[in-house]
């Protein structure tokens, strides 16, 4: 990474625009890394090949194909050498993601035991339990599982009542409770457990399936995700090594969420696979239906769907591999066995980025899912068609790793403390928006690229700090109570990191020469979001101003803030459609 990544701080892009060379795209990948994704996506496709056999007994079937992945090297790919990986960064854990999610719910079997199972040790456990468990986590001989929900403490995770005390002798852990919906459970050896020592102080566990007192519950009957396990862990009385506490007693929350942003990251990559095999099933699909009397690719409402499906696409993809970038200047030169503390502080940085990837990665591939379907009509809803079975596995993803809800939440949670903490200048671009709001100067014409776009983004950044700030104004400590509000100026953020990132890139590709069709998804995306933002903002302006006059200065100033010219967006995703279909794949 660029010593100018290593200065980006998180959230900053809600202030400032860096320039496109900051950013990491897939253009960046290194020879290496598209070997690794290669390799990823051929074992994917041969998954992909025998899904429907997996389904029907996953215990059998899943272990040796983890083992097979293990012996591939990709089970290692973020465990340090020193303890039988191959220590590789974010960016690379980014493509291999990508590509596991062809292999349909397998993907999430992988992704449960290589990241929330395994990074846990990797960050937070002692040099002995490293020693211990990763050489095995590395080759597929055991497999990992992550144990945080419970029947009562879903989203609130620390409303956990699973307890641990310690033995009389002080040689164990004993632990009592049900942990539940957990992936891997049905054949996964070791389970990273939160627990409250005493009832109160919440915290990690290093918990072995052999372990006395561990049991599993029954497979739970899922909407999707047949091809992975489902089932509770059931603690009672179990006995835990006092060695495998995991990190310090009441500091499990620092490897919950940490471990949790990790995964929100990893869940939009995936994302990212899965909807560009959703658009090139759809995009085949199309040349070869026939309905009054000719190919339905070349119906223009057909075409429509396909660009909308591959600008998403283009806008998750661009935020997926910026959000790996910035994870990567995190935790770069990071010794294998630095404290936890250290390992905590570096991955709260992107926190709020983490989120952002999580919520628009998880509803774009729902949207790109629902079109493929609707794409194939009838023949969408019948389950031996492939494309079924994504929109049936793509609705867990709002839930995963966190509610969108909840993400949403943190968003401006997580700002507002970087705010006050001092890391992040939120309050005194606040001082200085009215003065700015003042100045508004129309939109000049300019024979830069994207200019109109980079001007929309930084118009977005006012509208976001203007209403962040009425709210701050109103409600001051009670602001935490106004959810619409937060959610709604979440939903901007999002916006705008999606919208910037989406023009970086393109920008970055333009510089190299090899702009391809990134300019018009830019173009394209930047519009509709823009349009979006001015709809919530209208919105939640009533709700922060209820004043009449004071309001209708706030709507005027809204109106000049977000006034721009349209661009011909239709002719726009027809260029796009058509690239789609000639290539029959996803194309940017």
């Amino acid at each position: 990474m660029s010593e100018a990544t290593k200065m980006l701080k998180g959230g900053s892009f809600l202030l400032s625009m860096p320039d496109p060379e900051q950013v990491f795209t897939p253009e960046d990948l290194s020879e290496e890394q598209r070997m690794i994704a290669g390799t990823a996506r051929e074992f994917s496709e041969k998954v992909r090949a025998r899904l429907h056999e997996i389904e029907q007994d996953k215990p059998f079937h899943s272990r040796p194909l983890l083992q097979e992945l293990g012996e591939l090297g990709l089970l290692g790919l973020e465990i340090p050498e020193k303890y039988g990986g191959m220590g590789l960064d974010k960016v690379t854990a980014t493509v291999a993601v990508e590509e596991y999610s062809r292999a349909g719910a397998f993907a999430i079997t992988i992704g449960a035991h290589t990241g929330i199972g395994t990074l846990p040790i990797v960050y937070f456990g002692t040099p002995e339990q490293k020693a211990k468990y990763l050489p095995k986590l590395a080759t597929g001989e055991w497999v990992a599982a992550y144990a945080l929900t419970e029947p009562n403490a879903g989203s609130d995770a620390l409303g956990a009542r699973t307890t641990a005390r310690l033995s009389e002798d002080g040689k164990y852990w004993i632990l009592n409770g049900t942990k539940q919906w957990i992936t891997n459970a049905g054949f996964a050896d070791v389970f990273v457990v939160y627990a409250k020592v005493d009832g109160e102080k919440f915290s990690a566990f290093i918990v072995e399936r052999s372990f006395p007192g561990v049991s599993i519950g029954p497979e739970e009957k899922k909407m999707g995700l047949h091809a992975s396990s489902t089932c509770s862990l059931i603690l009672e009385d179990a006995k835990v090594p006092v060695e495998n506490l995991l990190g310090e007693i009441g500091k499990g929350h620092h490897i919950a969420f940490n471990i949790l942003n990790i995964g929100r990251w990893k869940l939009g990559a995936g994302a990212v696979g899965s909807a560009k095999l959703v658009l090139s099933i759809a995009a085949e699909y199309a040349k070869t239906r026939n309905q009054f009397g000719k190919p339905i690719a070349e119906l223009r409402a057909i075409q429509q769907k396909l660009a909308d499906m591959a600008v998403r696409t283009y806008v998750t993809e661009s935020m997926g591999y910026r959000t790996a970038g910035l994870l990567e200047s995190a935790l770069e030169g990071l010794d294998p066995d630095a404290p936890g503390s250290e390992v905590a502080k570096r991955l709260e940085e992107y926190a709020m980025e983490c989120s952002i990837m999580k919520v628009f990665g998880s509803e774009a591939f729902d949207f790109v899912a629902d079109e493929g379907v609707q794409i194939h009509g009838g023949y969408g809803f019948m389950d031996e068609y492939e494309v079924s079975t994504a929109y049936r596995d793509s609705r867990i993803n709002r839930i995963f790793e966190g509610t969108n809800e909840i993400n949403r939440l943190l968003i401006p949670g997580t700002l507002v403390r970087r705010a006050m903490k001092g890391q992040l200048p939120i309050m005194q671009a606040l001082a200085g928006l009215q003065g700015e709001l003042m100045e508004l100067t129309p939109f000049e014409e300019s024979d830069e690229p994207l200019a109109q776009e980079v001007f929309m983004i930084d118009r977005a950044k006012k509208v976001f700090l203007m209403l962040a700030g009425l709210g701050v104004q109103k409600f001051q400590m009670a602001l935490e109570k106004e959810q619409e509000l937060l959610l709604g100026v979440a939903d901007i953020a999002i916006e705008i990191y999606a919208m910037e990132s989406a023009v970086l890139r393109a920008l970055k590709a333009i510089r190299a020469g090899r702009p391809g069709l990134k300019p018009e998804m830019a173009r394209v995306y930047c519009q509709e979001a823009f349009e979006r933002i001015a709809t919530i903002a209208r919105t939640l302006l009533p709700a922060v101003e209820e004043d009449g006059d004071t309001l209708r200065t706030q709507l005027s100033m809204l109106k000049r803030l977000t006034r721009y010219t349209p661009t011909n967006t239709i002719a726009l995703k027809r260029q796009i459609a058509a690239r789609v279909l000639e290539k029959g794949d996803y194309v940017c």
